[in-house]
């Protein structure tokens, strides 16, 4: 056994120079604090996690300027994983197609363990290094996909296997962390290292350091769908009806981006197929359905562009 004890130790060397693993010493009182005071505490730590992601404003930016540039080239964005940050891209790649219309294959979230690992924890599925090159190789990665490698740590063995793999293939990477100089940082091409420090838990990155993953992902899919056209002074346009509520949205979006009544909009989202976006360009420019899919097209979708072209 002296190749796993010295396995464990270097492990543990590397788990203590991480902050997301320190504890603090003012921490230790917690269990003896009134529920007032633990609120209080908690949400003074939960303040530093925007400050963090803004310093990491000019990566993002990179990040969603490349996402961006591949999906006008027909690539995808796939999320990779293990635990939390697994879970925060999956819950970032399921919410895309009902928020702006897109194909469920535009965003794609991979968690080590598969969907098992959504719900209950996978033994030892994110220590394979192998598994998400696996995945990778079976969605038919290609240059023109963005992979975007999660973990807190930094130095998730799941999420740098993937990461080496997709840069070998030539998609453009990006790594989203909690330390700095981190190992998923340094295999990506763009790193996004959010440092958020000792967490109010010691050791439970489900809280400030999976708070912050979740605020990178919304900006990641939430500015790359904006430059697409997916929204429109600053409404979403391109959503899918899929239930009740939807629907009603979607008449409501059609009222107030053009000033229709109600029964004007209802009849142009009948005539649009459903298309918000396709009735606001109808009502807004007199145009037919067909007059302003082609309008819609030749403006790769953006609707600003499309009005002034039949306006």
């Amino acid at each position: 056994m002296p190749n796993e004890h010295a396995r464990l130790t270097a492990l543990l060397d590397v788990l203590s120079t991480l902050g997301t693993e320190a504890s603090t010493t003012e921490r230790g009182d917690l269990d003896l604090l009134e529920t007032a005071e633990l609120v209080r505490r908690m949400n003074a730590e939960d303040h530093r996690v925007p400050t963090a992601v803004g310093e990491r404003s000019a990566e993002i930016a990179a990040a969603v300027d490349g996402i961006t540039e591949r999906f006008r080239a027909g690539g995808r964005l796939i999320y990779l994983g293990a635990g939390t940050a697994g879970r925060v891209g999956v819950l970032d790649a399921s919410e895309c197609p009902p928020t702006f219309g897109t194909d469920p294959s535009m965003v794609v979230g991979l968690i080590a363990g598969g969907e098992t690992a959504i719900r209950a924890a996978v033994e030892n599925a994110e220590d394979d290094d192998e598994a998400a090159a696996a995945s990778l190789q079976e969605l038919g990665l290609t240059e023109r996909d963005t992979v975007v490698g999660i973990s807190a740590s930094g130095r998730t063995p799941y999420v740098v296997g993937g990461l080496e793999f997709a840069r070998k293939v030539g998609a453009l990477t990006v790594a989203i962390a909690s330390n700095p100089a981190s190992e998923i940082g340094a295999v990506a091409e763009i790193a996004v290292e959010v440092v958020t420090g000792p967490e109010f838990i010691s050791g439970s990155t489900r809280l400030k350091s999976g708070t912050a993953q979740k605020l990178v992902v919304n900006m990641l899919t939430t500015l790359s769908m904006i430059k697409l056209g997916k929204t429109h002074h600053g409404v979403m346009v391109d959503l899918l009806a899929t239930n009740e509520k939807l629907h009603a949205r979607s008449i409501r979006t059609v009222t107030e981006l053009t000033g229709a009544g109600v029964d004007e909009a209802s009849a142009a989202l009948d005539a649009a197929g459903g298309s918000v976006k396709l009735a606001i360009l109808m009502i807004s420019t007199g145009a037919s359905a067909d007059d302003s899919a082609q309008a819609l097209d030749e403006a790769d979708g953006i609707l600003r562009v499309a009005i002034a072209r039949l306006s």
